[in-house]
């Protein structure tokens, strides 16, 4: 028979409660542990994405949790009205002094339900461009270009304006800009850049990609080609942008193409006079 210890708010702590809880709270978490892993295994067989899995296991903890807490407070006899004056206060604190932190935790179940923004998915905001890697319930993991993490708050990923570049899907469009000499063949130059947008495995067939004389410059005649990649990451759009340009600069030294520079033509009126120095300077 348990022996009573100790009384706490009305309510009476026996030897047994104090093996009881413990041990319940051990071979819970175990066991939800393992019902976890066994779960996320069968939806990654399936085919589930990242932040479908994502989403199941804060779920799944939440619901654990509270069997959890439930089940101690009935092994303890505590009735779960002797909280609802706790959780009012509780809820009054939160409302004056956490809104932030509850705005950002709503935030973060909306983006795991709704998945306008998904793990793995490549955001530009504010500037900065990366890959997402986790969606936390008050932050959200990217990994810039550059190797850095950025933690962003959930609610700003959805009051403000985000560029979702593989929402849909990886496509992505991209340009390549070059300027030509004054004098050379235009319809030459044209044919060059669209062959060198062929010449690359990563650079789609269609759309097709196409070539534009684009303006008549101060110290060039401006083209630009535009092609689609699959591109799912930065880096991928600048080495094929880059291939692009090796290319360009190779054909046209083939064809004797110029890739024209700045420069100035000055124009003197008059004539020019040359003085001899006096031998005292």
């Amino acid at each position: 028979m348990s022996k009573d210890l100790f009384t706490l708010f009305d309510i009476t702590f026996t030897s047994g409660d104090l093996i009881a809880i413990p041990l319940i709270y051990v071979v819970g978490i175990w066991l939800f542990k393992k019902l976890a892993h066994i779960a996320t295994y069968r939806l990654r067989s399936s085919g589930a994405s990242a932040d479908t899995i994502h989403l199941f296991k804060r779920l799944f903890y939440i619901v654990a949790g509270a069997i959890l807490i439930v089940t101690t407070l009935d092994v303890m006899n505590v009735p779960l009205t002797a909280f609802a004056f706790l959780s009012g206060a509780v809820a009054i604190g939160v409302g004056f002094g956490a809104q932030n932190i509850i705005n950002n935790f709503i935030s973060g179940w909306i983006l795991m339900w709704e998945r306008p923004i998904r793990i793995g998915d490549f955001l530009e905001v504010d500037g900065a461009r990366g890959s997402v890697e986790t969606i936390n319930t008050r932050s959200t993991r990217i990994r810039r270009v550059d190797g850095v993490h950025m933690l962003i708050p959930n609610s700003k990923l959805l009051e403000n304006t985000v560029v979702n570049w593989t929402l849909i899907d990886n496509l992505t469009r991209t340009s390549v800009r070059v300027g030509v000499a004054y004098g050379s063949d235009c319809k030459l130059v044209a044919r060059l850049i669209e062959e060198a947008t062929q010449h690359q495995e990563d650079i789609l067939t269609e759309p097709k990609p196409v070539v534009i004389f684009d303006d008549f410059g101060d110290n060039a005649l401006m083209f630009e080609t535009f092609f689609w990649v699959n591109a799912t990451k930065e880096r991928d759009l600048r080495v094929i942008r880059s291939q692009v340009r090796f290319t360009i600069d190779e054909l046209f030294a083939e064809h004797d193409i110029v890739i024209a520079f700045p420069q100035r033509d000055v124009h003197l009126d008059g004539t020019l006079q040359l003085v001899k120095p006096s031998r005292n300077s």
